[in-house]
């Protein structure tokens, strides 16, 4: 099918929105979500209306360059349709690439230490300090959901929530183990060591993205615990959920609320269940892909972070940075991430090719 022929039900859905709002039989829910598929569409369109002229116009043009008179014009304008067809042909092919319905999602981020002892803690306490500058960079809120610190003041684990514009969409990417090479704070011999930790990004599922049956889930209640395994509170305000059929459970026991608790287990399992189901349907359409790039497989060696050389390297992209700092605070993660998402789009592109 020819790029012309793959344009047409994009400006006929772009034309049956626009008629559907303008009946008034929408209900305000309905509205919404309409207006919003509309304003995706809307500068699509706009491309795909400014690429049919342009190829209109080029033809024109043609019978033009055979007048004297014209021909110096009618060529300069062909120089400049030359540069403008092809950016407008990429802009909509672009476009035309299947959506991840996650991508507009907010993210839970699970980080947790891998090898290495308290030296993998510290580096996933780094990891978060990371992303908390990435996401104050982007303007999104990130609050943390639940934590384990070690002795040493690094994190076993910690799991946050990250709110704002089209969070997954960028964050995606970050999933798998992250290496570290560097002389621990606590190695006296100043010996190079290799660490590791695992990121997972989830996007966070709504209750209308699935529905589970409360006979499938169990829920249990406990005792707070801190550091050391001393008590939080007197109170049984901790809580666990866990869903049978699958044996995923989510704990809580940041708030001394066993309501809050509660709640932020229940998000907190669904988003898992989501992200099951999503891991799922994903291996189902792209088992021939040979990429990982945007899979979220967590046992992938993605990116490795080396601190006698000041560098930063992404496996996927073959990408290095001599700007380690600016990496780890989050300032230059976007150089990384654009590179994972060029490629992403040029293989799904070469797919929609095929």
């Amino acid at each position: 099918m020819s790029l012309i022929e793959k344009l047409g039900p994009i400006k006929g859905r772009h034309e049956e929105l626009s008629a559907l709002m303008s009946s008034g039989d929408l209900s305000g829910d309905e509205f919404v979500k309409c207006s919003t598929e509309y304003a995706e569409l809307d500068p699509v369109v706009e491309a795909i209306n400014r690429y049919e002229a342009a190829l209109q116009e080029q033809d024109d043009l043609q019978e033009l360059l055979d007048d004297p008179e014209m021909k110096a014009i009618a060529e300069e304008d062909m120089y400049r349709l030359k540069q403008e067809i092809p950016a407008l042909e990429q802009k909509i092919r672009l476009a035309l690439i299947p959506a991840d319905s996650a991508d507009k999602k907010n993210a839970i981020l699970e980080i947790r230490a891998g090898t290495g002892g308290d030296e993998a803690a510290l580096f996933a306490a780094d990891l978060f300090g990371m992303y908390r500058g990435y996401a104050a960079a982007r303007g999104w809120k990130i609050e943390i959901v639940e934590a384990s610190e070690s002795d040493i003041g690094g994190y076993k684990e910690i799991i946050a929530e990250i709110r704002g514009a089209s969070v997954f969409e960028r964050m995606k990417y970050e999933s798998g183990v992250h290496r570290v090479q560097r002389v621990p704070k606590t190695e006296s011999g100043g010996r190079v060591h290799t660490s590791a930790a695992t990121v997972a990004v989830l996007p966070e599922a709504e209750e209308v993205d699935l529905q589970i049956d409360e006979k499938d889930l169990r829920i249990d209640t406990y005792r707070s615990q801190g550091a050391g395994g001393q008590h939080v509170n007197t109170t049984d305000s901790a809580v666990r959920i866990t869903h049978i059929p699958t044996g995923i459970f989510a704990a809580i026991q940041e708030e001394k609320s066993q309501h809050k608790n509660k709640e932020k287990a229940m998000n907190l399992l669904r988003t898992k269940l989501y992200d099951l189901e999503r891991q799922r349907l994903f291996d189902e359409r792209a088992a021939d892909r040979k990429s990982q790039v945007g899979s979220g497989d967590r046992s992938e060696r993605i990116r490795t972070y080396n601190f006698p050389q000041g560098r930063v390297t992404d496996h996927r992209v073959n990408l290095t940075l001599y700007k380690i700092e600016e990496v780890l605070s989050g300032e230059s993660l976007d150089e990384v991430v654009d590179e994972l998402i060029a490629q992403d789009q040029a293989e799904k592109l070469a797919e929609l090719d095929a």
